[in-house]
């Protein structure tokens, strides 16, 4: 490598350029934010792994530039910031330390997290004293930056913009989804080319899902203590790098390569209908806390802009993963911004799913504030507020729970949906089964019409419905096991939640269970899934429930990169069935506009309001009272979705939570005088359902844990 190479700076010290590493025809633009530095240098390596550092230039507000000659894409680089060592003020400038450019599209290379290299708090600046740092050049031990450019032949590439009201959401993992996938060829398993092969669209599409949302694939590495036990990240929320793709993913080895296998992913998913929305995780990074974690990128380069911290310069976590991202800090909600709009237009991606979306939103006060200028940028931005915004409404902070409190046009993880739709489906059945009064209908009523008491500031399409998700039992292991069985974890099963309102039927586990229970679990998953494609509101499959996937009873698999996670594709005949079922549901929801209302349906939904668009009706067929409504021992529900002023049918939903069989009389309707079985859950097949017609008043048998939909005539 030349020793004469010196960086220009090529525009005024007012107006550095962009941040990141920008090729053009005569060298490369590096331009990093490093407030508080007194020096920067940018460090090229070459395929031999000899550097070289170039001082960039100081501009204004703590950005630091220089225009390279004579190098371009593909070249590999780092950043050393020399600085004050003043923990207590944030300031923790060390230069022994190569840190990983903020902006990098691209990144190779693995952490080397050994703690003979390392030691105490493997590449912590800190042994337990702010005193002390360490002066060990990590060079050998992170990986590099890549410069890489943008070309990509998208050709007439068109996102599918899916309405809302159109939308089903699968939430997906890349490796696991096609890791076992027989028919995707070897070397695309567990890739973005094998979520974008022939076979995977093919069973996406006849699921009937519109969106697939993936969980993070922006570059990440393991924490220290999972390698100290033989395992590694799964799941991806331990962040490197916000703007490259995850190398790992890629059947393609060069950074370039990486980029292009992504964007032909998405290019592919767009031409078969598909929308792509990425979990993102922008609350935290992977260098965890600052007295035990990593210094690795922001914390180099500016510690008290990029983080939360407390007065004696301690992280603040709110996250449960060491650090908390500031985002009351401008250079950091830039940061962000500019790594959002890169996936929107660069790589195309359709949406975003925010994981602990409330500790991007907490202010000065540390609260959380619904206009906080980071969801008001936004909801303004001309290219981010036009795809989808997804939150996970929640995060480990006080008062972090804020399940409907999100801005239009966000839509939420709706958590009450979840652990209702569970309740009286599993837990409430096994209290009835005992002689034991539950929940009621009210709260799963609530649910079913849309959630208006949480959403009722935005619309029914604000909620997303999820019964079960990558955090949780499996809906499967919903319904075998009462317990966690987080073992395999090696934390002695202390993580993970405890409360998964799940029911075993009497029976922990899958082994041992004879086939009367297998079956009755079976129609336990059919309940769970019809209800979150019927109820208003947009729902969500966790991929695999469609497949019976268990995980062992493990409901907190992100360090199982393995059997346990990915997808089993050695299908035995109930899980085609499962399959067929779960795409006729689909199906189904999409024939009914009265299914997917863009709006709350009016009036009151008992008592008799003669305004009501949703009458609900006891299992005698008469309205419900109110003291019928909120009793805990009630246990059968009836509804009428009338569809009729919109060119729909008219649908009625029956829903026995009841532990026995019995007989419900069906409810008068206006324009019905008979009602038409469509499907019941006790039927493992769609195409197994009878040709059932029941006069309005007459008595329909129901099995007992079952779900009938029926259609006016």
């Amino acid at each position: 490598m030349s020793e004469s190479l010196i960086a220009t700076a090529r525009t005024s010290p007012d107006a550095p350029p962009p941040l990141g590493a920008t090729a053009d025809d005569e060298g490369v633009e590096f331009s990093v934010y490093a407030g508080g530095a007194t020096a920067v240098e940018v460090c090229l390596f070459d395929d031999a792994g000899a550097e070289q550092r170039v001082p960039l230039a100081e501009h204004a507000h703590g950005m630091w530039a220089g225009h390279v000659p004579g190098i371009g894409v593909g070249q590999l680089y780092g950043y050393r910031a020399h600085g004050s060592w003043d923990p207590t003020h944030g300031h923790r400038y060390n230069a022994a330390k190569l840190l990983l450019d903020p902006y990098a599209r691209g990144v190779v290379g693995e952490i080397d997290w050994r703690p003979e290299v390392f030691g105490h708090g493997v590449n912590a600046e800190l042994s337990g004293d702010e005193s002390v740092r360490d002066d060990r050049d990590s060079a050998p031990y992170v990986p590099r930056s890549v410069v890489v450019g943008n070309g990509f032949d998208w050709g007439a590439d068109k996102p599918p913009h899916t309405p809302w009201d159109r939308t089903v959401l699968y939430e997906a993992h890349v490796r696991g989804l096609t890791e076992q996938l027989a028919d995707v060829p070897e070397h695309l398993r567990g890739t973005y080319a094998g979520v974008a092969h022939p076979v995977t669209i093919a069973h996406l599409k006849a699921l009937g899902v519109t969106t697939v949302e993936l969980l993070p694939v922006h570059a990440f590495t393991s924490e220290p203590q999972l390698v100290q036990r033989d395992l590694t990240n799964y799941w991806g929320y331990n962040t490197l790098g916000f703007f490259a793709p995850h190398s790992a993913y890629a059947s393609a080895t060069s950074p370039q390569e990486v980029i292009h296998e992504f964007k032909g992913m998405v290019k592919l998913l767009h031409e078969a209908g598909l929308e792509v929305v990425l979990d993102v995780v922008y609350n935290h990074t992977c260098e965890q806390g600052s007295r035990t974690g990593a210094t690795l990128s922001w914390r180099g380069l500016s510690s008290a802009t990029y983080y939360r911290l407390d007065e004696r310069g301690d992280d603040v976590d709110v996250t449960g993963c060491g650090n908390t991202l500031d985002m009351r800090h401008p250079e950091t909600v830039r940061m962000v911004l500019d790594s959002l709009r890169y996936w929107a237009t660069e790589m195309r991606v359709d949406g975003f799913r925010f994981d602990l979306a409330p500790a991007l939103a907490r202010g000065l006060d540390d609260a959380f504030h619904p206009d906080h200028p980071f969801l008001m940028a936004l909801r303004t931005d001309p290219v981010l507020s036009r795809v989808k915004l997804i939150a996970e409404p929640w995060d480990l902070g006080s008062h972090g729970w804020r399940t409907g409190q999100f801005p239009a046009p966000f839509a939420d993880w709706n958590d009450r949906f979840r652990d209702t739709v569970r309740s009286f489906w599993l837990t409430d059945l096994a209290a009835d089964q005992a002689g034991r009064a539950g929940h009621g209908v009210s709260d799963l009523g609530t649910r079913i019409a849309g959630s208006k008491d949480l959403f009722a500031s935005r619309s029914p399409l604000a909620s997303i419905n999820i019964v079960s998700t990558h955090d949780g039992f499996t809906i499967a292991d919903l319904t075998a096991y009462d317990d966690k069985h987080n073992q395999a974890n090696g934390e002695d099963n202390r993580d993970g939640s405890a409360d998964n309102h799940s029911w075993n039927f009497g029976v922990e586990g899958h082994d041992s269970a004879g086939d009367d229970v297998e079956a009755t679990r079976r129609r336990a998953i059919r309940n769970l899934l019809a209800t979150a494609f019927v109820s208003a509101g947009v729902p969500m499959l966790l991929g695999g429930d469609e497949l019976g996937r268990t995980q062992q009873g493990n409901n907190n698999a992100y360090c199982q990169d393995n059997e346990i996670s990915w997808y089993d594709w050695k299908l035995a005949q109930w899980q085609r069935d499962l399959t067929d079922t779960t795409t006729f549901l689909a199906e189904f929801r999409a024939a009914h506009p009265v299914l997917r209302q863009r709006t709350f349906f009016p009036g009151d939904p008992i008592d008799g309001d003669a305004f009501a668009a949703l009458h609900w009706h006891g299992g005698d067929g008469s309205i419900m009272t109110a003291d019928q409504w909120n009793d805990g021992s009630t246990r059968i529900l009836q509804v009428v979705f009338d569809g009729a002023d919109i060119g729909d049918d008219r649908i009625l939903l029956v829903l026995n939570g009841r532990a026995h069989d019995t007989a419900v009389r069906l409810p008068e309707q206006t324009g019905v005088s008979t009602w038409e079985l469509a499907w019941d859950s006790r039927y493992e097949r769609p195409e197994e359902l009878p040709s059932t017609s029941v006069r309005v008043g007459d008595e329909l048998p129901v099995s007992a844990g079952s779900f009938a939909i029926l259609i006016g005539a």
